[in-house]
């Protein structure tokens, strides 16, 4: 496994008094986390495998923590035949013979994929020329919402671009039940179909979904050439390093391995690293304090660049499906600056102290440091500041809002990123799912299963069926 700086996590903006908590209460922390690692290493992963599991703790989702080991370990084996090998003959295929790939799921059917774009590619992706982009597909997604607009929108912009090559769907569902997917893949399976013929489809569409169900019949029937399973025990907001995730991201050519050794570095960290070193122990113990002894009950993410807003959208929904049961669980809010310290700032400057600011923040930027530059005109008065760059600014930014939020005694936290690269957003995804489960565990809550979502299908689909024209 290639060694790589690890993301590092500075909690030293809570302690202080009264707002925030003291060393003490941190530390006294130690042993009750411990045990949790503990159990979730053992106690959860025994009954996991052995399939063991009582009905009080059930489900038990626990399949996400080992997977980055298994997949990697699985591909070193034998690389023609394992799951990484065959996404990735899959990606190159697929490459080869179209421009445009569109990702149909919702939630964690989609989400993880748009993260891994918007972090390891670069900025404006689609717009580039096919050249530009390493001969790789543009990248969309539907299927994560009912709204008519965009999804005509989309049609019409497939259709108007007659070239040579077609396009191709990845559709992710594990059941092929959801609604919104389902109704997605009929649309733009219709689409297809129509511009290509019915020959081509079991070539153009890719499937990933569970061993049976709606999806796996329905891709049986147009006889796709390669489909992949969204693995047992692996729930969807924790997919991510599953076929899920991994086949979207292959295809905008992110290194999948370097994202896997990631997630890997991130375990080896979790299982060994003491109590107060330990990034996921130490996330989970300051976030919970400040909810519990200062009822900051609203988590911010803040990003201090856009590449990582959809990072932001996807922990929102890992949180908050996870822990927001029994009347319980903090509020996830992300934010990315400098932009919203423009619209957002003063609420949480002097606003409720129902608030906690995780700051996300990057060591490095992929592209060279851009200078403000000198003009001959100065009306802006920026000449004094020519030789300053964008990264000069923004960290000015970063340390100006915290000294302020600490003058006036608001809590934040920094986790620092190596950068926007595979190994970084594999540490970072794997670790934000681990600290999402310990806390669960801390609160008595179960973070896997979403029993409230299913309400909402449930009701949806009989208002739909009650309703249906004759």
């Amino acid at each position: 496994m290639s060694q790589s700086k690890l993301i590092s996590f500075d909690p030293r903006g809570v302690f202080f008094e009264p707002h925030g908590i003291k060393a003490p209460q941190f530390d006294d922390m130690a042993t009750e986390l411990t045990n949790v690692r503990a159990a979730m290493l053992n106690e959860d992963l025994q009954q996991f495998e052995s399939g063991q599991i009582p009905d009080e703790r059930q489900p038990l989702d626990a399949g996400f923590m080992e997977l980055p080991e298994r997949m990697l370990e699985a591909y070193r084996t034998d690389r023609q035949s394992s799951e990484l090998g065959r996404i990735l003959e899959t990606a190159q295929r697929i490459q080869q013979s179209v421009d445009r790939v569109v990702v149909l799921g919702i939630g964690g059917s989609y989400m993880g994929a748009r993260a891994l774009m918007e972090s390891c590619c670069q900025p404006y992706y689609n717009e580039y020329s096919r050249a530009e982009r390493g001969g790789r597909p543009k990248i969309y997604y539907e299927g994560n919402n009912v709204d008519n607009d965009w999804s005509q929108g989309l049609l019409n912009l497939l259709r108007s671009q007659n070239d040579d090559m077609p396009w191709s769907i990845v559709v992710i569902s594990k059941s092929g039940g959801t609604l919104e997917t389902a109704a997605a893949f009929r649309q733009f399976l219709h689409a297809l179909q129509s511009e290509v013929g019915t020959e081509r489809l079991p070539e153009l569409v890719v499937p990933v979904t569970g061993k049976a169900g709606k999806l796996a019949e329905l891709a049986d029937a147009i006889g796709c050439q390669s489909r992949f399973a969204v693995p047992d025990g692996v729930g969807g907001r924790f997919s991510v390093f599953s076929p899920v995730g991994l086949v979207p991201a292959a295809l905008m050519g992110i290194d999948i391995i370097a994202l896997l050794e990631g997630a890997a570095a991130m375990n080896d960290h979790f299982r060994q690293a003491e109590f107060g070193k330990n990034v996921v122990l130490d996330f989970v113990a300051v976030n919970h304090l400040l909810e519990r002894e200062q009822g900051c009950h609203t988590r911010i993410l803040s990003a201090w660049t856009k590449s990582l807003e959809s990072l932001g959208f996807w922990y929102d929904q890992l949180l908050a499906e996870s822990l927001g049961k029994q009347e319980q669980g903090a509020l996830p809010l992300t934010t990315v600056n400098t932009r919203d310290l423009h619209s957002r700032a003063q609420q949480h400057q002097e606003g409720r102290r129902d608030k906690v600011v995780n700051n996300l923040v990057l060591y490095s930027w992929r592209y060279y440091p851009l200078p403000v530059g000198h003009s001959v005109w100065n009306q802006d008065g920026l000449n004094d500041l020519s030789d300053r760059t964008l990264p000069e600014i923004m960290d000015a930014a970063f340390r100006g809002t915290n000294l302020a939020y600490r003058e006036d005694q608001r809590p934040t936290t920094t986790l620092r990123l190596p950068g926007c690269n595979e190994s970084s957003m594999g540490q970072l995804m794997q670790m934000l799912m681990l600290t999402t489960v310990v806390e669960g565990r801390l609160m008595n809550i179960n973070p896997y299963g979403q029993p409230g979502v299913e309400k909402y299908k449930n009701n949806m689909n009989r208002l739909l069926r009650e309703s249906s024209r004759p």
